[in-house]
Protein backbone atom coordinates (compact mmCIF):
# COMPACT_ATOMS: atom_id res chain seq x y z
CA UNK A 1 0.00 0.00 0.00
CA UNK A 2 1.13 3.58 -1.01
CA UNK A 3 0.72 5.99 1.76
CA UNK A 4 0.48 9.66 -0.44
CA UNK A 5 0.29 13.10 1.97
CA UNK A 6 -0.36 15.51 0.18
CA UNK A 7 -3.07 18.96 -0.09
CA UNK A 8 -6.28 18.72 -1.00
CA UNK A 9 -6.03 20.37 -4.03
CA UNK A 10 -2.84 19.63 -4.81
CA UNK A 11 -2.61 19.46 -9.36
CA UNK A 12 0.49 16.83 -9.07
CA UNK A 13 -0.56 14.64 -6.73
CA UNK A 14 -3.52 14.09 -8.89
CA UNK A 15 -1.65 13.74 -11.96
CA UNK A 16 0.36 10.92 -10.10
CA UNK A 17 -2.52 9.19 -8.73
CA UNK A 18 -3.87 8.72 -12.31
CA UNK A 19 -0.66 6.54 -13.24
CA UNK A 20 -0.95 4.25 -9.88
CA UNK A 21 -4.36 3.62 -11.02
CA UNK A 22 -3.77 3.07 -14.46
CA UNK A 23 -0.80 0.88 -13.24
CA UNK A 24 -3.29 -0.62 -10.34
CA UNK A 25 -1.40 0.45 -7.79
CA UNK A 26 -3.27 0.31 -3.95
CA UNK A 27 -2.88 4.18 -2.63
CA UNK A 28 -4.29 6.13 0.05
CA UNK A 29 -4.23 9.72 -0.09
CA UNK A 30 -4.05 11.84 3.30
CA UNK A 31 -5.04 15.36 3.07
CA UNK A 32 -4.07 18.55 5.46
CA UNK A 33 -7.37 18.44 6.88
CA UNK A 34 -7.84 14.66 8.08
CA UNK A 35 -7.36 14.39 11.75
CA UNK A 36 -5.90 11.10 12.66
CA UNK A 37 -6.80 8.85 15.92
CA UNK A 38 -4.16 6.57 16.47
CA UNK A 39 -5.66 2.79 17.51
CA UNK A 40 -4.50 -0.69 17.98
CA UNK A 41 -6.50 -3.76 16.58
CA UNK A 42 -5.22 -7.37 17.10
CA UNK A 43 -1.80 -5.57 18.34
CA UNK A 44 -1.55 -3.59 15.01
CA UNK A 45 -1.17 0.03 14.78
CA UNK A 46 -4.40 1.84 12.90
CA UNK A 47 -4.74 5.11 12.03
CA UNK A 48 -8.14 6.20 11.36
CA UNK A 49 -9.71 9.54 10.46
CA UNK A 50 -13.15 10.47 8.65
CA UNK A 51 -12.34 9.31 5.39
CA UNK A 52 -9.20 7.19 6.19
CA UNK A 53 -8.32 4.17 7.80
CA UNK A 54 -5.11 2.10 7.31
CA UNK A 55 -2.48 -0.47 9.25
CA UNK A 56 1.07 1.23 10.07
CA UNK A 57 2.80 -1.94 8.91
CA UNK A 58 0.81 -2.19 5.38
CA UNK A 59 2.19 1.07 4.21
CA UNK A 60 5.10 -0.15 2.09
CA UNK A 61 5.99 3.34 0.34
CA UNK A 62 5.21 6.69 1.33
CA UNK A 63 5.15 10.24 -0.98
CA UNK A 64 5.17 12.94 1.00
CA UNK A 65 3.99 15.63 -0.84
CA UNK A 66 2.54 18.62 0.79
CA UNK A 67 0.64 19.32 4.16
CA UNK A 68 1.05 15.98 6.75
CA UNK A 69 -0.15 14.22 9.55
CA UNK A 70 -2.43 15.32 12.07
CA UNK A 71 -3.60 13.68 15.11
CA UNK A 72 -5.86 13.94 17.58
CA UNK A 73 -4.63 14.45 21.20
CA UNK A 74 -6.78 13.39 23.97
CA UNK A 75 -7.01 16.00 26.87
CA UNK A 76 -7.39 15.47 30.84
CA UNK A 77 -8.95 17.75 33.02
CA UNK A 78 -6.20 17.02 36.20
CA UNK A 79 -3.11 18.93 35.14
CA UNK A 80 -0.45 16.43 36.23
CA UNK A 81 -2.20 13.73 34.31
CA UNK A 82 -2.52 15.78 31.04
CA UNK A 83 1.37 16.57 30.96
CA UNK A 84 1.65 12.85 31.11
CA UNK A 85 -0.53 11.97 28.80
CA UNK A 86 0.06 14.63 26.76
CA UNK A 87 3.76 13.50 26.46
CA UNK A 88 3.29 9.93 25.69
CA UNK A 89 1.16 10.59 22.63
CA UNK A 90 3.55 12.81 21.50
CA UNK A 91 6.03 10.01 21.69
CA UNK A 92 3.58 7.35 20.18
CA UNK A 93 2.88 10.20 17.19
CA UNK A 94 6.96 10.25 17.10
CA UNK A 95 6.99 6.35 16.55
CA UNK A 96 4.54 6.75 13.98
CA UNK A 97 6.34 9.03 11.78
CA UNK A 98 9.24 7.43 12.10
CA UNK A 99 7.82 4.38 11.21
CA UNK A 100 6.85 5.88 8.57
CA UNK A 101 9.79 7.89 6.82
CA UNK A 102 11.85 4.46 7.28
CA UNK A 103 9.57 3.03 4.47
CA UNK A 104 10.52 3.31 0.56
CA UNK A 105 9.79 6.81 0.16
CA UNK A 106 9.91 10.25 -1.82
CA UNK A 107 10.88 13.29 0.38
CA UNK A 108 9.92 13.17 4.16
CA UNK A 109 8.07 15.87 6.35
CA UNK A 110 10.59 16.21 8.70
CA UNK A 111 13.19 17.80 6.35
CA UNK A 112 10.67 18.91 3.61
CA UNK A 113 12.08 22.58 4.66
CA UNK A 114 15.41 23.08 3.95
CA UNK A 115 17.25 25.64 5.77
CA UNK A 116 18.98 28.09 2.27
CA UNK A 117 21.58 29.13 4.49
CA UNK A 118 22.75 25.93 5.25
CA UNK A 119 22.34 24.45 2.30
CA UNK A 120 24.54 27.35 0.29
CA UNK A 121 27.43 26.60 2.49
CA UNK A 122 27.17 22.72 1.82
CA UNK A 123 26.44 23.61 -1.89
CA UNK A 124 30.15 25.71 -1.59
CA UNK A 125 31.85 23.49 0.27
CA UNK A 126 30.92 20.30 -1.92
CA UNK A 127 32.52 22.68 -5.13
CA UNK A 128 29.33 24.57 -6.77
CA UNK A 129 29.85 27.83 -7.64
CA UNK A 130 27.61 29.79 -5.95
CA UNK A 131 27.01 33.71 -6.32
CA UNK A 132 28.72 35.25 -3.64
CA UNK A 133 26.08 36.30 -0.60
CA UNK A 134 25.95 37.92 2.95
CA UNK A 135 23.72 38.85 5.18
CA UNK A 136 23.12 42.72 6.46
CA UNK A 137 20.92 44.83 8.27
CA UNK A 138 21.77 47.62 6.01
CA UNK A 139 22.81 48.90 2.48
CA UNK A 140 26.13 50.60 3.58
CA UNK A 141 28.44 47.91 1.78
CA UNK A 142 25.88 47.17 -1.24
CA UNK A 143 27.00 47.22 -4.40
CA UNK A 144 23.82 48.94 -6.26
CA UNK A 145 22.22 48.07 -9.50
CA UNK A 146 24.46 44.58 -8.93
CA UNK A 147 22.91 42.88 -6.06
CA UNK A 148 20.42 41.63 -5.27
CA UNK A 149 17.59 40.45 -2.39
CA UNK A 150 16.30 37.26 -1.71
CA UNK A 151 14.18 35.85 1.08
CA UNK A 152 15.67 33.77 3.66
CA UNK A 153 12.92 31.39 4.02
CA UNK A 154 11.94 30.21 0.36
CA UNK A 155 9.33 31.00 -1.67
CA UNK A 156 7.02 33.17 0.79
CA UNK A 157 3.59 33.90 0.07
CA UNK A 158 1.68 36.82 2.42
CA UNK A 159 -1.97 36.01 3.05
CA UNK A 160 -4.20 39.01 3.82
CA UNK A 161 -1.13 41.01 2.80
CA UNK A 162 -4.27 43.98 2.39
CA UNK A 163 -7.70 43.11 2.89
CA UNK A 164 -8.65 40.28 0.74
CA UNK A 165 -5.46 40.19 -0.93
CA UNK A 166 -2.15 38.36 -0.88
CA UNK A 167 1.46 39.38 -1.93
CA UNK A 168 4.34 36.71 -3.33
CA UNK A 169 7.82 37.97 -2.78
CA UNK A 170 10.11 38.08 -6.00
CA UNK A 171 13.92 38.45 -6.36
CA UNK A 172 14.55 41.89 -7.12
CA UNK A 173 17.63 44.40 -7.42
CA UNK A 174 18.98 47.02 -4.96
CA UNK A 175 18.67 49.66 -6.57
CA UNK A 176 19.12 52.65 -3.94
CA UNK A 177 20.52 52.56 -0.64
CA UNK A 178 18.21 52.55 2.45
CA UNK A 179 18.53 55.27 4.78
CA UNK A 180 17.62 53.35 8.42
CA UNK A 181 18.52 49.99 9.17
CA UNK A 182 16.44 47.09 8.97
CA UNK A 183 15.66 43.59 9.74
CA UNK A 184 18.47 41.39 8.59
CA UNK A 185 18.54 40.45 4.74
CA UNK A 186 19.68 37.85 2.56
CA UNK A 187 22.00 39.66 -0.27
CA UNK A 188 23.48 38.07 -3.72
CA UNK A 189 25.39 38.93 -6.29
CA UNK A 190 23.75 39.76 -9.34
CA UNK A 191 24.96 37.14 -11.88
CA UNK A 192 23.88 38.43 -15.58
CA UNK A 193 22.89 35.10 -16.93
CA UNK A 194 22.74 33.52 -19.96
CA UNK A 195 19.75 31.51 -18.98
CA UNK A 196 17.96 29.76 -16.02
CA UNK A 197 17.92 26.15 -15.25
CA UNK A 198 15.67 24.27 -13.26
CA UNK A 199 16.56 20.35 -12.70
CA UNK A 200 14.21 17.87 -10.97
CA UNK A 201 15.69 15.37 -8.69
CA UNK A 202 15.02 11.94 -8.06
CA UNK A 203 16.78 9.08 -6.57
CA UNK A 204 20.27 9.79 -8.28
CA UNK A 205 18.57 10.60 -11.35
CA UNK A 206 18.30 14.39 -13.38
CA UNK A 207 16.16 15.64 -15.56
CA UNK A 208 16.75 19.39 -16.57
CA UNK A 209 15.24 22.57 -18.49
CA UNK A 210 16.44 25.80 -19.58
CA UNK A 211 14.48 28.42 -19.29
CA UNK A 212 15.33 31.65 -21.58
CA UNK A 213 13.98 34.17 -18.69
CA UNK A 214 16.98 36.99 -19.62
CA UNK A 215 15.20 37.64 -22.77
CA UNK A 216 12.40 39.45 -20.94
CA UNK A 217 11.98 42.81 -18.88
CA UNK A 218 9.45 41.24 -16.65
CA UNK A 219 11.25 37.99 -15.99
CA UNK A 220 15.18 38.66 -16.23
CA UNK A 221 15.72 38.86 -12.80
CA UNK A 222 13.00 36.35 -11.25
CA UNK A 223 11.59 34.19 -13.91
CA UNK A 224 8.03 33.19 -11.37
CA UNK A 225 7.29 36.87 -12.49
CA UNK A 226 5.17 34.57 -15.31
CA UNK A 227 4.46 36.66 -18.71
CA UNK A 228 0.98 34.92 -20.20
CA UNK A 229 0.81 36.93 -23.31
CA UNK A 230 4.85 36.72 -24.23
CA UNK A 231 6.11 32.92 -22.03
CA UNK A 232 9.90 32.31 -21.88
CA UNK A 233 10.69 29.76 -24.11
CA UNK A 234 11.87 26.49 -22.12
CA UNK A 235 13.95 23.47 -23.57
CA UNK A 236 15.10 20.26 -22.47
CA UNK A 237 18.52 20.51 -21.32
CA UNK A 238 21.45 18.26 -20.35
CA UNK A 239 23.36 19.60 -17.53
CA UNK A 240 27.35 18.29 -17.60
CA UNK A 241 28.09 15.23 -15.79
CA UNK A 242 29.88 16.33 -12.47
CA UNK A 243 27.54 18.76 -12.17
CA UNK A 244 24.96 16.29 -12.08
CA UNK A 245 27.77 14.14 -9.55
CA UNK A 246 27.60 17.27 -7.40
CA UNK A 247 23.77 17.43 -6.99
CA UNK A 248 23.90 13.88 -5.95
CA UNK A 249 26.53 14.65 -3.66
CA UNK A 250 24.60 17.25 -2.49
CA UNK A 251 21.06 15.69 -2.06
CA UNK A 252 22.47 12.67 -0.17
CA UNK A 253 24.43 14.60 2.19
CA UNK A 254 20.91 16.59 3.51
CA UNK A 255 19.12 13.39 2.75
CA UNK A 256 16.45 14.17 0.55
CA UNK A 257 16.44 12.14 -2.63
CA UNK A 258 13.84 13.98 -4.89
CA UNK A 259 13.53 18.31 -5.10
CA UNK A 260 13.88 21.05 -7.58
CA UNK A 261 17.44 22.67 -8.19
CA UNK A 262 17.91 26.31 -9.79
CA UNK A 263 20.97 27.04 -11.36
CA UNK A 264 22.24 30.32 -13.37
CA UNK A 265 24.58 29.38 -16.51
CA UNK A 266 27.23 32.27 -17.21
CA UNK A 267 29.37 30.96 -20.37
CA UNK A 268 30.70 28.08 -19.28
CA UNK A 269 30.30 28.06 -15.61
CA UNK A 270 26.72 26.92 -13.50
CA UNK A 271 26.01 28.79 -10.71
CA UNK A 272 23.79 26.90 -7.89
CA UNK A 273 20.80 28.80 -6.30
CA UNK A 274 18.61 26.70 -4.38
CA UNK A 275 17.12 23.59 -3.38
CA UNK A 276 12.97 23.52 -2.97
CA UNK A 277 11.90 19.60 -2.01
CA UNK A 278 8.83 20.00 -2.78
CA UNK A 279 9.20 22.59 -5.80
CA UNK A 280 6.79 22.06 -9.04
CA UNK A 281 7.71 20.07 -12.08
CA UNK A 282 4.64 19.57 -13.98
CA UNK A 283 5.53 22.41 -16.21
CA UNK A 284 8.78 20.97 -16.95
CA UNK A 285 7.75 17.12 -17.06
CA UNK A 286 5.30 18.46 -19.74
CA UNK A 287 7.67 21.21 -21.69
CA UNK A 288 10.47 18.33 -22.00
CA UNK A 289 8.37 15.37 -22.42
CA UNK A 290 10.08 14.13 -19.33
CA UNK A 291 6.91 11.79 -18.05
CA UNK A 292 7.78 12.48 -14.41
CA UNK A 293 4.42 11.87 -12.90
CA UNK A 294 4.71 8.22 -14.35
CA UNK A 295 8.28 8.00 -12.64
CA UNK A 296 7.35 8.81 -9.75
CA UNK A 297 4.82 6.43 -9.88
CA UNK A 298 6.60 3.66 -11.19
CA UNK A 299 9.01 4.21 -7.95
CA UNK A 300 6.35 4.32 -5.48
Amino acid sequence: MILIISQNNEITTTEVIKHLIATDKKFIRVHEDEIFEIKTQSKRILLQSPRNSFFLDEIESVWYRRGGLVFKRLKYTNKSIHMNMNETQYWLEDYVIKTLESKRHINKDSNSNVNKLLVLDKAKEIGFDVPEYYLADNTHDTEIGHTIIKTINGNVILDDLRKNSAGFMFTSVVEENESEDFFITFFQEKIEKDFEIRTFYLNGKCWSMAIFSQNDEQTRIDFRKYNAVKPNRNVPFQLPVHIEEKIHHLMHSLDLNSGSIDFIKKGDTYYFLEINPIGQFSGMSNTCNYALEQKIAEYL
